[in-house]
């Protein structure tokens, strides 16, 4: 996929339309339509925007009392609004989807650099000329051992090929820091699952748009919005049973009534499918159980931090933090949005194991880890922040965790049994489903408009 690398020292709608759970002149008692979409993130806008614009009858039914998903922008502060879901558009060149759908709303972006970066020591030391050398050096070899040595022999785990292939046991420990820095934010942070966790013979099997890393001054809910606007959207109706037994159709159990339609768009994450609280009659084939048991679902956790003035220098995007030995995998990157949007923002990121276990932490301790980090950063105390959002994305239960990834023992060919129809009348989309652009939001949009095309080629009636 390779969004980052490692850093050194014909859309016909408005998207001012208002939104509500219905569109207007709907009946709150209608639960019948032509097709159900399961899920309001950017695939299921998708695929229901494209349907009902053919003019199919669709209704969208969505846990959560908001439209987007994993996409989720917090606007509260004066200002540029802070995207805690995701936050890119990962290759914003012309041949990206989502890229194309900003310009044609009038969205505006800027672009973050990862050439604007530092790195800082975990103990408040400058990093020597000697070791951003070893830095630089660790990390070619790294590159090369996972060129030479991911497509062979039987799978195992990303952390055991490498720490095998460049004698890991036997380095000092500074260059342990490095390895495991390495690992932490180059792979599990761009992938989301523990290194222990990803595939080494498919874990980069993917591919990336050409083009800037761009971000959305108001936020990606511009891009959510816009697909939303007037259609049926059902809110806080969560979805549990999916019937698709009978010949008439599809039956969908949620928690404000039962729904039927001739065919429906399951478009949950892969986390909610491997959380099994949705019962599917008939059980769902063996390949697609497999496909949801063996691919992986990671965590990829944000720490929002607004400070009253920019104690950090403005010009850079990327603070770059080698944890001490102990500690690898703790608070390892920030983005800061002082030169793009002018205010005084740091995000912090924590993936995989840690950014699993410190969602059992309050808001303060949180809070307070992060700002620790930060001053020894910095080797100086710093001011607290005067506000703060977090996310914890495997304790909600409608994501259960970031994004997909490719685990030991799976195969990208899964992500297409994922994705196959059932029977004519269940159709799967989703980031997971994608196998060229998993984990992305134009992959998870792009799989929202095959749904919708393979819907299409049914010739339904309209």
């Amino acid at each position: 996929m390779k969004r980052r690398t490692i850093l050194k020292a014909g859309l016909g709608w408005s998207p001012l339309l208002p939104l509500g759970s219905l569109a207007a002149g709907q009946s709150a008692q209608k639960n019948t339509a032509q097709v159900l979409v399961i899920g309001a993130g950017i695939a299921g806008l998708a695929a229901t925007r494209k349907l009902h614009d053919i003019g199919l009858d669709v209704i969208v039914l969505e846990a959560r009392d908001r439209t987007g998903g994993r996409i989720h922008t917090y606007a509260n502060w004066r200002g540029p609004a802070v995207d805690i879901g995701a936050s890119w558009i990962h290759g914003a060149g012309l041949s990206n989807p989502v890229a194309r759908l900003a310009r044609k709303i009038g969205a505006r972006t800027v672009t973050t650099d990862a050439e604007k970066a530092e790195l800082y020591n975990g103990d408040s030391t400058m990093l020597s000329v000697r070791d951003e050398k070893k830095i630089d050096s660790i990390r070619k070899e790294i590159s090369e051992v996972i060129a030479e040595q991911s497509r062979r022999g039987p799978d195992s785990s990303l952390r055991k090929l490498v720490y095998a292939e460049t004698d890991y046991d036997t380095r000092p420990p500074l260059e342990q820091r490095i390895i495991d820095f390495t690992l932490n934010s180059n792979f599990e942070h761009e992938y989301s699952g523990s290194a222990d966790q990803l595939s080494r013979l498919w874990f980069d099997d993917g591919s990336s748009y050409a083009g800037d890393e761009a971000i959305f001054l108001d936020g990606y809910q511009v891009i959510t919005n816009a697909l939303a606007a007037g259609l049926d959207i059902r809110l806080r109706h969560e979805v549990s049973a999916v019937h698709y037994g009978d010949k008439d159709g599809v039956t969908v159990e949620t928690s404000q009534g039962v729904f039927n339609a001739g065919m429906a768009i399951v478009t949950l994450p892969l986390g909610v499918l491997k959380a099994s609280n949705i019962r599917f009659t008939p059980t769902l084939p063996s390949q697609k159980q497999a496909a949801i048991s063996q691919l992986g679902f990671g965590v990829l956790n944000k720490y929002c931090l607004l400070f009253p003035e920019t104690f950090w220098n403005a010009n850079l995007d990327w603070l770059n933090h080698l944890p001490r030995t102990g500690h690898a995998g703790e608070w390892a990157e920030w983005v800061s949005f002082a030169r793009s949007t002018g205010k005084p923002i740091l995000m912090g990121f924590n993936a995989a194991e840690f950014g699993s276990k410190i969602e059992a932490w309050s808001d303060e301790k949180a809070i307070q880890s992060a700002v620790s980090i930060l001053s020894t950063m910095f080797g100086r105390p710093i001011p607290m922040p005067v506000d703060a959002v977090i996310t914890r994305w495997k304790s909600d239960p409608y994501a259960r965790g970031s994004y997909s990834f490719n685990a030991v023992g799976s195969t990208p060919g899964q992500r297409d049994d994922l994705a196959r129809s059932i029977a004519g009348k269940v159709f799967f989309a989703g980031e997971a489903t994608d196998k060229k652009y998993y984990q992305t939001v134009h992959g998870a949009y792009q799989s929202g408009l095959r749904a919708a095309d393979e819907i299409l080629k049914l010739n339904i009636p309209r």
